[in-house]
């Protein structure tokens, strides 16, 4: 018997989209301060260079893997959801294990790049013998970033409870290992160490998690669906995937390619003035990518219902402001006092990072218009529209960063986050707009 998930709570769109919300963040307020704990561990145990070689380390391996990842997570919420109401377990079975095998074999793959290139990238970006040594096994923690499959799954049939427990393994674990690693005196290959077990405990345990109540809802249609063809179940699945997969890349790689910059021009100090600063911000960083995923649901049935844009825009704009409001606090502190948030954070070896902090906050408070504007678009079918802005916006200021660490030194990585947060929040605003006037027609 094929147990298919309850139908969407009852109340209005924007109370289900933070509905949902609440519940990942429950385990995301607990990671958070978990995170700040193992943050104070490392940065006081290593101190700033050591801390910035483990940023370094740690950062490369999730280029390597934010490039070459296939996830699949909104694909399983948009045909997912046509299965469901159609009552179709065998083709949701065949979608699940297509997700997972191309997402799985993207994983892998980017686990053996990151091992070929690590010796390469290692001197480039001035990492130490000890890192060194330990960059080949630790291309394994790519597989930290590997998880969407079930993640998708997970948001289907409504267990954002689960998704919000989850968040806590990676910084449970890492904190765990920066405790042992702080008191056994093992320096930065226990601290790499401890972060390369966090990745590989989140990837587990989410797939765990997944395989379990996916068994659950569709017994051994899971492992034995009837014959079809994925490609013929789910109209441009593989244009769907493609779209999205290069704009999440293109969206989250000036984050992900700053700190290596960073590293690479002004050395690995910077580096853990950088992260620290960096962490900080990520306070409003994450609701805020969590608003985006938790509310694309909503909206992709909010499109599928025929009622035009307005319905669209309306709770878009709701949502959007909701969150600008709640992000005002947090900016506001750190504007004010931020030399005694770095001293929190990590002591006053690192106390360049103070007005960098500021700066990036701006940019990430800015930002928060992006994944609701992202998850918007992706519901009308355009997720090509964020992927050419994300693209320009790489490109040019990217291009621009090095540049601008050489005229402002550290303060440049944050001037270049606040012109780019600028010109994508503005761009994906107008034109999501627009797209969703025509659905008006």
């Amino acid at each position: 018997m094929h147990e298919f998930p309850a139908s969407p709570p009852q109340g209005s769109t924007v109370s289900r989209i933070y509905s949902a919300l609440g519940l990942v963040m429950g385990g995301k307020a607990g990671a958070g301060v978990l995170s700040l704990i193992y943050l104070m561990i490392s940065a006081r145990t290593l101190g700033p260079v050591d801390f910035g070689v483990l940023v370094l380390v740690h950062g490369y391996v999730v280029m390597v893997v934010g490039i070459v990842e296939f996830p699949a997570w909104q694909a399983i919420i948009r045909y997912g959801a046509e299965a469901e109401r159609d009552a179709q377990p065998h083709r949701l079975a065949r979608l699940l294990r297509f997700s997972a095998v191309v997402e799985l074999s993207a994983g892998a793959l980017a686990v053996a790049v990151a091992a070929v290139l690590a010796p390469m990238a290692g001197p480039v970006l001035g990492w130490s013998d000890a890192a060194l040594a330990l960059a080949v096994p630790y291309s394994i923690a790519a597989l930290g970033s590997v998880r969407s499959t079930p993640a998708g799954y997970l948001q289907l049939i409504g267990r954002f409870d689960l998704i919000g427990a989850h968040n806590m393994v990676a910084p449970g674990v890492r904190l765990i290992g920066a405790m042992i690693a702080a008191l056994a005196g093992w320096g930065l290959k226990g601290f790499l160490i401890a972060w390369m077990v966090a990745a590989v405990a989140e990837f587990a345990v989410l797939w765990g998690l997944g395989l379990w109540l996916a068994y659950r809802h569709l017994g051994r249609t899971l492992i034995r669906p009837e014959a079809g063809r994925v490609t013929r179940d789910n109209r441009d699945i593989w244009r769907f995937l493609i779209a999205n997969n290069v704009d999440v890349t293109l969206g989250e790689l000036a984050g992900r390619a700053a700190p290596l910059i960073v590293g690479g021009i002004l050395g690995a100090g910077a580096a853990g003035l950088f992260s620290v600063a960096h962490r900080a911000t990520m306070i409003i960083a994450q609701p805020a990518q969590m608003l985006g995923n938790t509310a694309y649901a909503e909206l992709a049935r909010l499109v599928s219902a025929g009622d035009g844009g307005r319905p669209l825009r309306r709770a878009l704009v709701k949502v959007t402001v909701l969150a600008l409001l709640a992000s005002l606090p947090v900016v506001a502190v750190v504007a004010l006092v931020p030399g005694v948030v770095v001293r929190l954070l990590a002591g006053d070896a690192f106390q360049g990072a103070a007005t960098l902090m500021v700066w990036l906050m701006v940019g990430r408070a800015i930002l928060m218009v992006v994944p609701p504007c992202r998850s918007a678009l992706s519901a009308l079918g355009r997720p090509g529209v964020s992927l050419s802005v994300n693209l320009v916006a790489s490109l040019v200021f990217l291009s621009a960063l090095p540049v601008l660490l050489q005229l402002f030194g550290l303060v440049g990585a944050g001037i270049q986050a606040v012109l780019q947060a600028l010109a994508v929040s503005v761009a994906l605003a107008v034109l999501t707009a627009r797209i969703s006037r025509a659905q008006d027609q």
